[in-house]
């Protein structure tokens, strides 16, 4: 879209992340957006479809499960990470574990049937209110860091080391267990707002401590990621804001699935980050992705969900169908994309969508009878518009289509 059209207030004093940035994204779907309460855990061949369209909207890395938690669980795992190598995809696996060797066990068991390295994504909880109610001490802590993390590396797997509930950790333990698992060989770490209690500004403190006291005094190369919750729909900023403090990569899950209220969304990330200019991908199988997910889960997209919901993109009111039908007659379907939409629909393979309803004008009919190509004749017209006007929602297609045949039928001779 031409700058001149737009005056955009988000960039007037300057970017808040600075252009160039390489930003990563971890997809969760398939591990802890499975925790989420009300999901189905979709079989292999849904898992291996799913993963199938990370790979092809340029997701980097995925949790391919926690296989230490059964038979099905480590089935599906390795079979994810067989199709990773067998497929020759870019995207690289990760698996969850808990600090525990009978967890990581399991991914050094698969890394070495499947003859590619998994990076063992190895968790423990860390706050002050879950130390007291677990009886644990800050030193129990850091021996079982120290024990986990040496135990992988030792077997040749990447470490990734993850604090639950970071955002409500203390400074001192954070430095204390980060640094004892960058010591004992982890290349990763991941700050997490397990509960969803993060603020953008508590994301941006929390990530930029940890960098300038764990990392740089370490003068290793780390890797560093977050990982938010969505419980006060913060997620997004949080997310946003993790970056912007020098987060390198960000986990998320399609359609916000998680624990309780979810994850930061996976389409919604992508969607931002490519508006920022901050990656450049071909996104147009983006709601093929959120659809896939939902119908292997069972979990319905709402309708007015943004950018994959089946209302984004699509309005029945006059006034604004009015401007985009005529950012349409100028031929300028970007112009049209954006007169009344933040997000340019043709970025993500969609388009926008002029509806008939209560709240419509006539342009909206002849704009959807253009469309369907049917010509407008004036009985047309007005029949559609008038039932419009006397309907309590937005016309269906069977209705408008009964309608244009209403019209069009001959009138019946008087005897």
């Amino acid at each position: 879209m031409k700058h001149d059209l737009i005056h955009d207030w988000n960039i007037y004093a300057g970017d808040e992340i600075p252009s160039g940035r390489r930003v990563m994204l971890n997809d969760e779907t398939l591990r802890d957006g499975l925790q989420n309460p009300s999901v189905r855990d979709p079989s292999i061949g849904e898992k291996i479809e799913i993963l199938h369209l990370m790979e092809s909207l340029g997701i980097d890395t995925v949790n391919i499960g926690l296989p230490g938690a059964g038979p099905r669980a480590y089935a599906d795992t390795e079979a994810l990470a067989r199709e990773i190598v067998h497929s020759r995809m870019k995207i690289r696996p990760n698996c969850a574990a808990r600090t525990h060797k009978n967890d990581i066990k399991p991914i050094i068991e698969i890394s070495e049937r499947v003859g590619f390295p998994i990076e063992a994504a190895t968790f423990l909880g860390s706050s002050p209110i879950r130390r007291l109610v677990e009886d644990w001490t800050v030193e129990h802590l850091q021996r079982t860091t120290e024990d986990a993390v040496e135990f992988a590396v030792s077997a040749g797997l990447p470490v990734m080391y993850v604090t639950e509930d970071t955002i409500r950790t203390d400074p001192s333990t954070v430095i204390s267990l980060y640094s004892t698992a960058i010591r004992s060989g982890a290349r990763a770490i991941v700050l997490c707002d397990t509960v969803g209690h993060a603020t953008p500004r508590g994301a941006y403190n929390l990530v930029k401590f940890t960098i300038d006291e764990v990392v740089k005094p370490s003068g290793r190369k780390i890797r560093v990621d977050w990982h938010g919750h969505n419980d006060r729909g913060l997620s997004i900023a949080n997310s946003l804001a993790a970056i912007a403090a020098g987060a390198d990569q960000v986990h998320a899950a399609a359609i916000s699935l998680g624990e309780r209220v979810g994850n930061t969304p996976m389409e919604l990330m992508l969607v931002n980050l490519q508006l920022i200019g901050l990656i450049d991908r071909n996104l147009s199988n983006l709601k093929k992705y959120s659809e896939a997910v939902s119908k292997a889960t069972q979990t319905p997209i709402p309708a007015n969900y943004p950018v994959v919901g089946r209302d984004a993109f699509r309005t029945a009111t006059g006034v604004h169908a009015a401007a985009i039908i005529k950012a349409y007659k100028k031929n300028d379907p970007e112009l049209a994309n954006a007169i009344y939409s933040g997000v340019p629909s043709h970025l993500f393979g969609l388009e926008q969508v002029i509806e008939v309803g209560p709240l419509s004008g006539r342009s909206n009919v002849l704009f959807w009878l253009d469309r369907h190509g049917i010509t407008a004749t004036d009985d047309i017209v007005d029949r559609i518009f008038s039932a419009a006007k006397q309907s309590e929602r937005v016309l269906t297609e069977e209705e408008i289509v009964a309608l244009v045949r209403l019209a069009a039928a001959p009138s019946p001779r008087p005897h």
